[in-house]
């Protein structure tokens, strides 16, 4: 088994914060600071949004993986925090998705997780976006197959598992699969295991996220679920990392944690530093 971090964990660190329901981090992190900090914990690899590297020179990308390699990490670039390809309206987004394809090749990554829509848009009817989706990929996802790099679209709250192999059937490619996010599936009101089997191989990354409800929270807000460290929430990580197992899933298993439950209080990097503990007794 793989372990991972996202950097998306961290982004109060970056500087990104949920007004009215987070703090500010006490410090800031660079990206640099955020691969060291996951060489220390140990993992097998990193997840590194898009939004969160300074840069996409070529000197710096350079710089980045050799300090990857030091660390002996593999990765998965991420883009489209927040809303992606917005259900299909933003056009336009797709060439910023495909400039990604560059930051993959200098990285030496071969995933490129990506997002098709986001909550802003999970009220509105589902099936004209995964049309409009479905139509805008195409292209994109024959371009990634000639460079060699998969796509991979994250369920973000915003469709079920069913709707994102729906999407994952119109492309048709091997070079088309998905991000498994564990925590937005149990926020969809899935269960997250079940998911998983569903799944199947087209799983080329992960978000694994554990939850707990907010007491006295309204159910109708994203953040009602909020993440625990692992093994501390109501998801049944063993259960979904035997699934990948059986699978033969070979990527990440990425720790994510968006909104922290105030249970655990707001130290991010402890959250993580238990959560790789808690998949390290899962190995043994």
């Amino acid at each position: 088994m793989k372990t991972g971090i996202d950097s998306y964990c961290y982004h109060r660190y970056f500087g990104e914060v949920y007004e009215g329901v987070e703090n500010p981090a006490k410090y800031k992190m660079t990206l640099e600071d955020f691969i060291k900090r996951a060489i220390e914990l140990g993992v097998s690899g990193v997840s590194l949004e898009t939004c969160f590297i300074p840069s996409f020179n070529h000197d710096y990308l350079l710089k980045i993986k050799e300090l990857l390699a030091e660390g002996g990490l593999d990765a998965v670039v991420a883009w489209g925090h927040p809303n992606g390809l917005e259900g299909g309206k933003n056009e336009s987004a797709i060439d910023d998705m495909e400039k990604h394809f560059r930051t993959c090749e200098m990285l030496g990554v071969d995933v490129l997780r990506m997002v098709g829509s986001s909550l802003a848009f999970r009220h509105e009817p589902h099936l004209p976006q995964i049309k409009k989706i479905s139509k805008i990929l195409k292209d994109s996802v024959k371009k990634a197959e000639d460079k060699g790099i998969k796509l991979a679209i994250e369920n973000h709250f915003d469709f079920e598992t069913d709707e994102i192999l729906m999407i994952v059937d119109n492309m048709d490619s091997d070079y088309f699969g998905v991000t498994f996010d564990t925590g937005n599936c149990l926020r969809y009101g899935e269960d997250p295991v079940e998911a998983a089997k569903k799944l199947g191989k087209n799983i080329f990354a992960t978000h694994t996220k554990d939850v707990l409800p907010l007491y006295g929270g309204n159910p109708k807000d994203w953040y009602y679920y909020a993440c625990t460290p692992l093994g501390e929430g109501i998801i049944n990580i063993p259960g979904i990392v035997d699934v990948l197992k059986n699978q033969g899933y070979q990527g990440l298993i990425a720790v994510e944690i968006d909104y922290l439950h105030p249970k655990f209080g707001d130290d991010t990097d402890k959250a993580v530093s238990d959560s790789i503990d808690y998949l390290n007794t899962l190995k043994k």
